[in-house]
């Protein structure tokens, strides 16, 4: 346990660096398509910085804001408040998350926050009324765990900057073409325009990638320590099934986000079709392949 919380640390440093470095490439040639000289490497390494600044420290706010959540409520919210209490000795966690509401009718589920005393459990209003009392104790405990395992500061910062990558690409594109198309006097110098093509292409792919890299083991591991916190894999198997047997899509996901959940948001599934392993670009090992770790727990 103590091994993959480093682990995670250590990821999550790397991965900033990572993207700080792509950010600040991007950001390099599109100063360099407005002509700015020498002040392109400047502005780039004065965004990118910010942008993992703020990536770090305002991550979860952005997301709780674009799955446009609202807090819970002891009133209203219950037996989730009581669940969440009850696990809080069994979790070992000294900080109680923040409960938060997704007004959804898919049953779904995330964590988020830079580290245990900055964290925050997200679940949509479908999850609360579709699941008993133990299915919804085995969710819980599931993103208490991601909490634990510092998963949430790896999958919020990832999120956060896959998005703005994407987006910087998309303007760079944009950019690009304008300069070329308004002013046929500039060809800017091919080879970084080049390589700036280069970064463009594969800007997206790396932050796909990155997703992935960190998504599959990291549920396996939520659902073993979720099991150790409830005694009770039964509840988090059932859970499973109803959430992977219902077929709404929840609204607000997007793909800088899709990772965060419990399971894939965007499943489209016909009730008569089963995958046995999930495909190379799934975000979360299959459903099936969750089960049977589980059931193998028992």
């Amino acid at each position: 346990m103590f091994e993959d919380i480093r682990k995670n640390k250590l990821k999550s440093y790397f991965i900033v660096l990572l993207f700080v470095l792509l950010i600040t490439f991007i950001i390099y040639y599109i100063g360099i398509a407005f002509d700015l000289g020498p002040f392109s490497i400047i502005i780039a390494l004065i965004v990118s910085i910010l942008t993992a600044w703020s990536s770090y420290y305002y991550s979860d706010k952005i997301i709780l804001s674009l799955n446009k959540a609202r807090p819970a409520t002891k009133k209203e919210n219950l037996k989730l408040v009581n669940i969440l209490d009850s696990l809080m000795l069994s979790s070992g966690l000294s900080y109680k998350p923040d409960l938060y509401i997704i007004d959804d009718p898919q049953p779904n589920a995330f964590a988020t926050g830079r580290n245990p005393e900055h964290s925050i459990i997200c679940v949509t209003s479908s999850l609360l009324e579709k699941l008993d009392y133990y299915e919804l104790e085995g969710v819980i405990a599931h993103e208490m765990s991601h909490i634990k395992n510092y998963d949430i500061l790896l999958s919020t910062i990832v999120s956060i900057m896959v998005g703005f990558v994407v987006m910087l690409s998309d303007l760079f594109t944009r950019v690009l073409f304008f300069r070329r198309s308004s002013d046929d006097d500039n060809r800017g110098n091919p080879i970084f325009l080049l390589i700036g093509l280069i970064f463009l292409i594969l800007s997206p792919i790396f932050g796909t990638l990155m997703q992935l890299a960190i998504s599959r083991k990291r549920e396996f591991l939520a659902d073993s320590t979720a099991i150790e916190f409830t005694r009770n894999p039964d509840g988090l198997i059932s859970a499973l099934e109803k959430l992977e047997a219902d077929r709404h899509t929840l609204k607000t996901a997007n793909k800088a986000t899709a990772n965060m959940f419990i399971i894939n948001p965007f499943k489209k599934r016909s009730n008569n079709e089963h995958k046995k392993s999930s495909s190379l670009w799934s975000t979360h090992p299959s459903t099936e392949e969750r089960i049977e770790a589980l059931k193998n727990l028992k």
